[in-house]
């Protein structure tokens, strides 16, 4: 095990946050905006605690032996939607035939010490459970609960951070945040926030050679130039050569969903154009057209994701049947519009596909990519609201 993750200061860090930081969140609920908050005399007191506890990593190391040497390397993305069935998704990833061979998991939403997840650090824990090495860092310290329904969980978050992660059954190295621009003013939004959404990169020393790896969240609330930029953000703080696999939730749903109104414009716009057109060809595509620039920009950079995913293949289902996603949704779009979203999904069973979930290689080939739909449909309480993708790849 290296030293570097042996001596992670994650424990030190939650306690930061759980003694110095959490005390002042009420306070910093008053304010409306980032920058109303900025000027408040509490923030700027614990402004360089309240950075520490968001560009720090936190890292471990829970292997019982060294993995051996593969011909082929599992790379699995999963957005676990902060961890709420963190069992179920522990379950999968011991037992199920693929899930089980991933070597390295670009996880997005996770969460440490938040209420609505049972105040577990989650990517921490998994590891523990599967026996492979962790690294953590976070984009957000919450506020509040959380979105939607969260809102009505028992108890109340403990540290209330929230992140991306990557495990892998190698050793990780070299990890940091890649910090990007958001979409909105968190602090002005609902579900108040302290942070920037934020990738965490890092080195993974597989047996052959040394692979830079990236977990990918975009924001969701953002015009598609922004998520291009936000990918361009990444691209741009990775080693310019060399092996490298990124992956996460692009949240590439082929609208602006910077404003409600540019959604709502958005949306009309996909009715008039037909809404099985768009959901056969650009919901599932939207490399094709809509998100076009973040593809070219990947391929210009010679980052594969071509034969790095399943084309066409949905990683989320828009359900007007699902409370989760409608209480979402309702945070940031009006009422009267859910009578006209159910009306223009009349004749597709009340579901919308998306293509969200991604992954890219450089310098690997990739074969048989994979996209995991059995772990969420309507036969049984879904694991998360985004399926898990996966490729393999070798030198």
């Amino acid at each position: 095990m290296s030293q570097q993750l042996r001596e992670s200061p994650g424990d030190a860090i939650q306690e930061l946050v759980r003694r110095r930081l959490v005390p002042a969140f009420p306070e910093f609920l008053q304010c409306r905006s980032t920058a109303e908050l900025h000027a408040h005399p509490l923030y700027r007191e614990l402004e360089s605690d309240i950075r520490l506890a968001l560009d720090t990593p936190q890292t471990g190391d829970f292997r019982k032996r060294p993995a051996s040497v593969r011909k082929s390397y599992r790379c699995v993305a999963w957005n676990i939607e902060r961890g709420t069935q963190l069992e179920g998704q522990l379950k999968a990833l011991i037992e199920d035939p693929y899930l089980r061979e991933a070597d390295v998991l670009l996880l997005t939403e996770t969460d440490v010490g938040m209420a609505r997840s049972g105040n577990i650090d989650i990517a921490r824990h998994m590891a523990q459970e599967l026996g492979m090495c962790y690294a953590f860092v976070p984009c957000y310290l919450s506020l509040v609960k959380g979105s939607g329904v969260e809102r009505n969980v028992s108890g109340e978050n403990t540290v209330g951070m929230h992140g991306n992660a990557i495990l892998s059954r190698y050793p990780i190295r070299d990890v940091r945040p890649i910090h990007l621009e958001n979409g909105i003013d968190k602090v002005a939004a609902n579900e108040k926030r302290l942070g920037q959404q934020t990738t965490i990169a890092a080195v993974i020393d597989l047996p052959q050679q040394s692979v830079a790896a990236a977990s990918i969240h975009l924001c969701a609330q953002s015009t598609q130039r922004h998520r291009m930029l936000q990918m361009k953000t990444v691209l741009d703080a990775l080693p310019a050569g060399g092996p490298a696999v990124i992956g996460g939730d692009w949240n590439t749903s082929t609208y602006d969903t910077s404003h409600a109104f540019y959604a709502i414009m958005g949306f009309w716009r996909r009715v008039l154009m037909g809404v099985g057109h768009v959901i056969r060809n650009h919901y599932r595509y939207p490399e094709n057209y809509f998100e076009r620039d973040l593809f070219q920009l990947l391929e210009s950079r010679d980052f594969d994701y071509r034969n790095a995913n399943v084309l066409g293949a949905h990683t989320v289902h828009y359900d007007v049947a699902d409370a989760r996603a409608e209480g979402s949704l309702r945070e940031w779009v009006p009422e009267w519009c859910f009578a006209f979203i159910h009306w223009s999904l009349r004749e597709h069973g009340g579901r919308c596909p998306f293509k969200l979930d991604w992954l890219a290689v450089r310098g690997l080939e990739p074969s048989q990519p994979r996209v995991v739909h059995e772990k969420r449909d309507r036969t049984h309480a879904p694991l998360s609201d985004h399926d898990a993708i996966g490729v393999d790849v070798r030198f």
